[in-house]
């Protein structure tokens, strides 16, 4: 009986340390388009301002506990807002060049701030480059694209395991689908300077369904793979972009917002997330949230 205790107990602890270690070797990521404030179409609906629907947008993420969150349309209301009160987290990505040409109505260059938590992760180093002919120039364009686009990237190093990824996070024209095709051309040679085998991830609003030409592209790269599609295949899975109609924007529309990835990662999970007060919603993207564990 008492070889019999021993064997249990020991059983136990390496159950327990294999399941510590498959906890440590497993991350959260999201995707969330939080939408720009202050935009004169939002202000008759008071579910749109920003002041209303803040705390709902930032509750959304925070509940869900992500080590890595990736932000699109970031404007300064909103990342004062969002660094106020992710407080387990720091952010990359949100200062630089605000060249843009708009001078009347939204003319902000809306960024892709990076949030990681600073209990899990060494930050090793960043970078950030513009989606044109001219990546090193802030708020350049090329190919027709409406508004100057770039991409902001951190790679981290697990404070436990030593592990490293990279993440990037993007945001494509949403008028041409040539010029999403160029921008994530750059985006995918750029990652190529890394070993076949590191981790990467692009997170972000590419603007685009999974039948054009973006999409098309970045999945006939060798490598390449999208986390909700390693789950859920490559149906639609309805509009992603609701328009802040949520749940009345029913049907087989396009989802947009995508989470590809490169290098030994295994995706776990991934959902669209679609949380909502009533009429109000956190954005007029619903957001994307997925798990993934590095091989």
């Amino acid at each position: 009986m008492k070889h019999l205790f021993i064997a249990l107990i020991l059983l136990l602890g390496a159950w327990m340390s294999s399941s510590a270690k498959n906890y440590a070797d497993e991350y959260k990521i999201m995707t969330c388009n939080i939408r720009i404030t202050g935009l004169e179409d939002d202000a008759p609906f008071p579910e749109r301002v920003w002041e209303n629907r803040r705390d709902l947008c930032v509750n959304t993420i925070l509940k869900r506990q992500p080590d890595v969150f990736c932000l699109q349309e970031v404007i300064y209301d909103s990342y004062d807002y969002f660094k106020q009160k992710c407080k387990k987290y720091t952010s990359y990505g949100f200062v630089g060049p605000e060249m843009d040409p708009y001078t009347e109505g939204y003319h902000f260059i809306g960024k892709n701030a990076i949030f990681f938590r600073t209990d899990k992760f060494e930050f090793v180093s960043s970078g950030c480059y513009w989606l044109s002919e001219d990546p090193l120039i802030g708020g350049s364009v090329s190919w027709g694209t409406n508004r100057a686009r770039h991409c902001n990237w951190v790679r981290l190093k697990d404070k436990k395991t030593g592990k490293e990824f990279r993440v990037l996070d993007i945001h494509l024209d949403h008028k041409s689908d040539s010029a999403r095709r160029e921008q994530i051309k750059i985006i995918v040679r750029e990652c190529a300077q890394y070993d076949k085998d590191f981790p990467q991830i692009v997170c972000g609003d590419f603007n685009a369904g999974i039948k054009s030409a973006p999409i098309k592209y970045i999945h006939a790269q060798e490598g390449w793979s999208e986390m909700y599609e390693d789950i859920h295949g490559m149906e639609e899975c309805g509009y992603t972009c609701h328009g802040f109609l949520g749940l009345e924007r029913q049907g087989t529309g396009r989802r947009i917002d995508f989470i590809f990835h490169r290098g030994n990662i295994k995706t776990l999970s991934c959902e669209v997330v679609k949380d909502h007060v009533g009429k109000m919603y956190p954005s007029d993207h619903y957001f994307i949230e997925a798990t993934y564990r590095i091989k």
